[in-house]
């Protein structure tokens, strides 16, 4: 997973798509749903590890 098209590729997959408009409230929802599909033992901690960093690295580019 290199690219914010990788994560919502990977929360389609899990029957999730964010959209909502605003690219803040996307990322802050991704990390939650990537967040819950960890806790669920549907994802590895590598896919977890690289999906956070890119969206927080998203993040900071808003900022």
């Amino acid at each position: 997973m290199k690219t914010m098209y990788d994560i919502g590729q990977l929360l389609k997959k899990h029957g999730t798509i964010v959209y909502t408009r605003d690219r803040s409230v996307d990322l802050i929802l991704m990390e939650d749903e990537l967040r819950e599909l960890y806790e669920m033992k549907l994802i590895d901690v590598t896919e977890y590890q690289q999906g956070l960093l890119i969206l927080r690295s998203e993040k900071s580019k808003l900022s």
